[in-house]
């Protein structure tokens, strides 16, 4: 079993993003399958945004032991489905013909140094028909000291994501999202150089500038944003 030791704080902060959550929850909806795989999950944030979700299998799959741990906690206090279940381990740990309709990487994917080796293994447990969503923190040019800090080897544009899409897949969308955030992003990256967000700080950008790129964002075709989703469809052998 491979085991992860993660040092960030910032997973708290965020849970409290209530209008991205629902976002980036709307754009990846008509991927969701019966079965999904949360690889990376983290705290279980990503269960609790999706838990009304109708599954018939879901499984939390997190490196770090303590934060695994804090998902069963979330579970037994009715925070997300109590048939959710909860694995210490990576993608390299499923058993060779366990697979998902649907493999989610939430905020993960930069975390990995070898992405295409990783999305490569995530589809080799996806059914046919079925897929792999990467939501991601978009463009390089963003990369601050907190990326770095946080263990993001890269932030991604549509370009390097679709280079990376595996053998046997196609690419269903590729597009950015937050168009508002992005331009605060660069404000701080070029200006204000602040570290990490504190919480009021994510709070007022969940509630001011989240709810304007939801309206903006379709008008710019999703060709702007802080973060970027991509999903990979498995072809039909």
């Amino acid at each position: 079993m491979t085991q992860f030791d993660y040092s960030g704080t910032e997973l708290d902060v965020f849970q409290h993003a209530i209008n991205w959550k629902r976002y980036w929850a709307q754009a990846i909806s008509p991927y969701l399958g019966p079965d999904v795989l949360d690889v990376g999950a983290g705290i279980g944030a990503t269960a609790v945004n999706l838990k009304e979700h109708r599954f018939n299998k879901w499984v939390e799959l997190e490196p770090d032991p303590v934060l695994a741990k804090r998902i069963v906690e979330l579970r037994d206090r009715g925070g997300i489905p109590a048939q959710v279940e909860v694995r210490n381990g990576s993608i390299a740990d499923l058993a060779p013909d366990e697979c998902f309709d649907t493999v989610l990487y939430i905020d993960v994917l930069e975390h990995i140094e070898d992405d295409r080796a990783e999305v490569a293994r995530a589809m080799q447990h996806v059914k046919p028909g079925g897929h792999v969503v990467v939501l991601s923190p978009a463009h390089d040019y963003l990369y601050t000291e907190f990326d770095r800090q946080i263990g993001h080897f890269r932030r991604y544009n549509a370009q390097g994501l679709r280079t990376i899409a595996p053998d046997g897949s196609t690419v269903s969308i590729c597009k950015y999202l937050d168009s508002v955030g992005m331009l605060a992003s660069l404000a701080n990256r070029l200006l204000l150089k602040s570290g990490s967000p504190t919480m009021n700080q994510i709070k007022a950008w969940d509630r001011l500038m989240v709810p304007v790129s939801m309206r903006l964002d379709p008008l710019l075709g999703y060709r702007l944003g802080k973060s970027i989703v991509c999903v990979y469809t498995k072809l039909p052998r």
